[in-house]
Order: structure tokens, then sequence, then C-alpha cells
């Protein structure tokens, strides 16, 4: 049997606690969604995305893909708005780059596209290889004719997903939400 210090029962104690004050954001973007009327939601699998994915697995009246590579979400959504259907694209910073001409799809047709993107690459991160792509995402996805829209902190997710997901319905166009790396919290592996 093993006997927990007062140091580990505090930090314990501590780690509970702020996890109980954490902003519920991916419930917040789930809400958003299902009030946009998005009825499919295609993604690359990140953990950072984990419990939005999950939410969106349970829902009945959303449709879930898995894709291989993020451009292919590009090409469904464009069918699933030919058919009558909204939907978002879930992936990371790091598949904006698998994503570029595929984007043209969406800004010369002139169809909605929503993506969330959880970013890499900044805070905190752990693994060089994301930097360049985190740092890079913004301005590839805004030469790209998508509007970009910032979140820093976890309590604007509900009205940042809420303005994205209006101006690509309403106006036909490409939007992206980014979800900063303090938000979503870093990565460690040891």
């Amino acid at each position: 049997m093993t006997t927990q210090t007062a140091e580990q029962a505090r930090e314990g104690a501590g780690k509970k606690a702020a996890q109980a004050e954490a902003p519920k954001w991916p419930e917040q973007i789930f809400q958003k969604l299902r009030e946009a009327n998005i009825s499919q939601m295609v993604y690359v699998p990140d953990a950072a995305h984990a419990k939005l994915i999950e939410l969106c697995h349970h829902a009945n009246d959303i449709k879930t893909t898995v894709l291989t590579t993020e451009e292919e979400g590009i090409g469904v959504l464009a069918g699933a708005w030919l058919g009558g259907d909204r939907g978002v694209l879930l992936m990371q910073s790091s598949g904006v780059g698998n994503c570029i001409n595929m984007l043209s799809l969406a800004t010369v047709c002139r169809f909605p596209l929503l993506t969330i993107v959880t970013m890499r690459g900044e805070w905190g991160e752990f693994n060089p290889w994301q930097i360049p792509m985190g740092k890079g995402t913004p301005a590839i996805l805004e030469e790209a004719g998508v509007l970009t829209f910032r979140i820093e902190e976890a309590a604007a997710t509900a009205e940042t997903v809420e303005a994205a997901a209006r101006i690509a319905f309403n106006g036909d166009r490409a939007a992206a939400v980014l979800i900063s790396q303090r938000v979503i919290g870093t990565k460690s592996f040891k």
C-alpha cells in the first residue's frame, strides 16, 4: 500500500480544482455547432479535438467521418453542401499544409467551409517539427482566401465559433477558427 504525502495530496487537489474551473470549450463549440445546424463533422483524429469528436459521435443527428488526410474533408463538405447539409472540418495546424490546393475549391466555387483548427508549434511546444506550420498557418489560410478567427482565451470560444459559422454559412465563405495552444494546453511526452 502506498501512502500519499501532504505535498502530493495538495498537488492532486490543485489539479482537480483547475480541471473543475477550466472552461468547457469543447462543449461550448459543440453547442454552437448544433445552433448552426451542423449535420456532418469530418476530422483527422487529434487529441485536442478528442472531446468535441466524442460529443459529435454521440449526437444522433451529426454524421461523423474519419479522414485519412485533411484535404479530403474539403471535398466531403463540398458534397455535403450540395446535398443540403452543413458541415465542419476539424484538424490540427499541421494539417493545414495538406489542404493548400483544395482550399481553392471553397474559395473559387464560393461554398461555405467551416474549419476548426487546433494550433501547435506555439506556447509550450515540445516538438520543434510543429513550429514552422504553426507559425505559418494563419498567413497560409488568409492567402488562400480563408477568413481566420483566433481564440486566445477559452472564454471567447463560443462567440468566436458562432461568428465564424455565421459568416461561412450566410456569406458562402471559407472560415477557420484557430484555437491557440494556450487554450488547448501543451502536450508533453516523456
